[in-house]
């Protein structure tokens, strides 16, 4: 090879070297240009994710976050169970006065198809099994209404609907999913027609959760709880053949809260609890005899209590006794 020859050769050898070297970097380059995203990292709920929007009710909300202050965009994190979030007991409301009520409109019952998500039965929350109901129709239920807000606005019901807490629906255990229930307030007599989209209450002594305008609208609000009525709908039938609703209570006459202790086929393991709690300084405690199918049934039952604090705290002290939590009765 001539000397000019070499010369040419060894440049192209040079660029050959100089490529191999910055392959790296540049692969390293190209590779970092676009993060790979995360399996688990929050989805957005709704296309492009406002940081506030509006309800199907006219009422602008911010995201969660941002009516706490932070102001960042509000996200579903999907990695986490939904009953996670019944383990976290904080909740809040919009600042300021509620929302005018006169200018929402209930949900008009209607037949609807069932979710495709929410329905399972049996399921499994925080450690009890529920059994979903076939239908609305004939479902009657007192006991204690709490009310959920800003804690669970704009996330995924189990139905997988975003919850609106300015439209008036509901959660409940055992309704199928949607259904449409008439919810009153025992102590003052109004009703609210709501649309139950979600699971819930997993709080075991709760009936039924309310969206916050419902709470609004009966009266649940702002004491966080109330004594219902639940009365399921059945959309194929005229509003106007429900029973009237149960009229207010008459002043200092509220509906008394029971919690039956147990319900037992032999009267001796009845009377064998019911001492128990004698012993344990609850009063009145009653063994009380019900037919049932047939077949007697004795229940052992604490009561009247005055109020939904006091029913809690009641619960919670036989519950350490080492006795199943027991269930609330309002009659």
């Amino acid at each position: 090879m001539t000397e000019r020859g070499v010369a040419p050769a060894r440049r192209a050898a040079t660029a050959l070297l100089a490529t191999i070297l910055l392959m790296p970097l540049l692969l390293t380059g190209c590779s970092g240009s676009k993060a790979r995203p995360s399996r688990s990292a929050p989805r957005s709920v709704g296309a492009g994710s406002p940081s506030s929007s509006t309800s199907s009710t006219g009422y602008a909300y911010g995201s969660a976050d941002s009516q706490r202050g932070s102001g960042s965009t509000f996200t579903d994190d999907t990695s986490k169970s939904q009953s996670s979030r019944y383990r976290d007991n904080a909740d809040s409301i919009p600042d300021g006065p509620p929302p005018d009520i006169s200018k929402l409109v209930e949900p008009v019952p209607k037949v609807e198809p069932l979710a495709l998500y929410g329905n399972k039965s049996p399921y499994s929350v925080l450690g009890r099994t529920y059994t979903v109901l076939p239908s609305a129709r004939g479902y009657v239920e007192r006991g204690i209404a709490s009310f959920y807000g800003s804690k669970f606005h704009g996330y995924k019901t189990s139905s997988l609907e975003n919850y609106d807490m300015y439209s008036f629906t509901a959660a409940s255990k055992t309704l199928p999913l949607p259904s449409y229930a008439r919810v009153t307030n025992l102590a003052n007599g109004k009703s609210v027609i709501v649309r139950v989209n979600d699971r819930g209450p997993f709080h075991e002594d709760r009936v039924i959760d309310l969206s916050y305008v419902a709470a609004v609208k009966i009266g649940v609000w702002p004491k966080g709880t109330g004594l219902v009525e639940v009365r399921g709908i059945d959309p194929g039938e005229p509003l106007r053949d429900l029973p009237p609703p149960p009229p207010a209570a008459p002043p200092g006459k509220l509906p008394g809260i029971y919690l039956q202790v147990g319900a037992f086929s032999d009267p001796t393991n009845a009377e064998q609890v019911a001492q128990r709690l004698r012993a344990a300084n609850f009063a009145p405690v009653q063994v009380m005899d019900a037919e049932i199918n047939g077949h007697t049934v004795h229940r052992v039952r604490l009561g009247p209590l005055p109020d939904v604090d006091s029913s809690d705290q009641v619960s919670d002290r036989i519950t350490h006794m080492g006795l199943p939590r027991p269930r609330v009765a309002v009659d």
